[in-house]
């Protein structure tokens, strides 16, 4: 049976850095203009696939349109060139740059009806430095598992992702979800690796950030320790927290039901129609 339209992936071309991008999206739930917004910004081995059915799940509990899109070097989207290497502020430049440029590029109007952010890893980062440049064109933030600090626990799990894929058949795997396996790896995991990116934070310049924040996080995170959303409600009082036990660095995955169960009260806490 053929999707909705709505459901279709798409792409469109944007500009970035003075070299035509193309970028992968999808459109998802409730497909009124005048539903509320929410754009999801995935991890940094991610891609509109990779989400599964946890965006249209959310969107449908919502009554809410969703947009999904794979950044550029993911999913479908644009790879990098073979000498492009990405530099210790990549994140903030899909932040300031390739967000917005795509936010512009599909006519959505960010000045009066203010989409929301829901951002996983690398996803969650980008969606806090894109509050906190532009804090008056984002309703509000839900961040699962964001890194605002590099910690030790984080390099080692990604040196042992480097092994894993070097000598298993992750590299496989990941060709399922994008055009360029290794764009999408090694632009991830050699700049994590990088020695200078060691001493990368956002932590000064998330304070900036006006709109609710909703930030959650397994106990069992092997990717980053609680200190990344506490170091977030330290610096935004505005932040609620959510610690999931029995699960890892991705809620979305690990404890799909509660994490809608946190969000939809979030949003709505007092129940009836989100719209």
């Amino acid at each position: 049976m053929t999707p909705a339209r709505e459901s279709q992936h798409h792409f469109v071309d944007i500009d970035w850095a003075g070299r035509p991008v193309s970028i992968e999206y999808q459109w998802i739930g409730n497909p009124a203009p005048s539903a509320p917004l929410l754009v999801f910004l995935h991890e940094g081995l991610g891609s509109v696939s990779m989400w599964r059915h946890f965006p249209q799940t959310l969107c449908s509990t919502l009554n809410w349109r969703g947009l999904v899109y794979s950044r550029p070097a993911y999913g479908r989207s644009t790879p990098r060139a073979a000498d492009e290497y990405w530099d210790v502020d990549f994140m903030h430049r899909q932040a300031f740059e390739v967000l917005p440029a795509l936010l512009e590029a599909l006519a959505i109007d960010v000045e009066h009806r203010p989409p929301w952010l829901l951002g996983h890893s690398d996803g969650g980062s980008i969606a806090l430095l894109h509050a906190a440049r532009f804090p008056q064109q984002v309703g509000g933030l839900i961040v699962l598992a964001p890194h605002i600090m590099v910690e030790d626990l984080t390099i080692r799990s990604i040196e042992q992702a480097k092994g894993v894929y070097q000598d298993t058949d992750l590299r496989h795997k990941l060709a399922r979800h994008h055009d360029d396996p290794d764009s999408a790896f090694w632009g991830w995991n050699n700049i994590w690796l990088h020695p200078p990116f060691r001493d990368w934070s956002i932590e000064d310049e998330i304070t900036t950030i006006q709109c609710p924040v909703l930030a959650v996080q397994g106990v069992d995170d092997e990717y980053g320790t609680m200190e990344q959303i506490r170091g977030i409600a330290r610096r935004v009082t505005q932040t609620k927290l959510v610690e999931l036990p029995d699960c890892g660095h991705s809620p979305h995955r690990d404890q799909s039901e509660e994490l809608t169960r946190r969000i939809v009260g979030f949003i709505n806490p007092n129940g009836g129609d989100s719209v």
